[in-house]
């Protein structure tokens, strides 16, 4: 199956960045099958037409539209000073299957600027490699207390390693339901954020007795809420 980018509604087009890539990379042929998603659970198949430097879609077949995950994942995570350990976290999440990412700017967040359209772009490649009709949401970055004004504290966990604080093992929470996962930088949340966290009622979470790294325990969650869905 050949997954490509583009628009289904109001009209169907292959996005310009993909027709490049089939003409110039790929050399792919009149007459190929191939597909086509918008990200937003929409899917095509058609014959693939070139002309010129231009390649579209011909003898288009409508696919059923495919179910999103019944229950979301959205992790809030502070990006690492090293971006290619950030950009590692966003491609495997999304091969995964998360739905929602955003960088949290803490008090001890080593990198406070991303670029975030290259980042959108990778994790449209993960996307279509991984065959996902659904594209995950990446957010700008934002701020830890005006984030958590946003979202609903009984649907959200935290991730940090101070034991003062009661934390649920990562089994015990609810696959079936929305979440939402906050992970700190290296130096974990401070203290403050901790304890404001709390204050919101948002519950702590442990993921054991080994120490992640940011994007590790990223990638963890979204590994453990797909074979958890798997087993349901």
């Amino acid at each position: 199956m050949k997954l490509f980018f583009g628009t289904i509604y109001p009209e169907i087009k292959i996005h310009e960045e993909e027709q490049q890539h089939i003409v110039k990379v790929l050399r792919m042929k009149s007459g190929e099958t191939i597909f086509l998603t918008d990200g937003e659970g929409h899917l095509v198949k058609g014959e693939l037409e070139l002309e010129g430097k231009k390649a579209v879609l011909k003898n288009v077949e409508i696919q059923e539209s495919l179910q999103s995950n019944t229950s979301k994942l959205h992790i809030a995570i502070a990006p690492t000073k090293n971006i290619d350990r950030t950009e590692f976290f966003v491609e495997k999440a999304t091969e995964l299957g998360i739905d929602e990412i955003t960088f949290l700017i803490t008090d001890k967040s080593e990198r406070k600027q991303l670029n975030i359209d290259k980042i959108r772009k990778q994790a449209i490649a993960a996307s279509k490699q991984s065959l996902r009709v659904y594209f995950p949401i990446i957010n700008e970055a934002t701020k830890l207390s005006e984030f958590i004004k946003t979202i609903n504290p009984a649907q959200t966990f935290v991730a940090h390693c101070d034991e003062n604080f009661e934390r649920i093992a990562l089994n015990a929470l609810p696959i079936a339901q929305d979440m939402v996962v906050l992970i700190g930088p290296e130096g974990d949340f401070s203290p403050k954020e901790i304890q404001m966290l709390s204050e919101k009622g948002i519950k702590a979470v442990s993921f054991g007795t080994q120490r992640l790294r940011t994007e590790t325990a990223g990638v963890f969650v979204a590994a453990h809420r797909l074979s958890m869905q798997g087993n349901h």
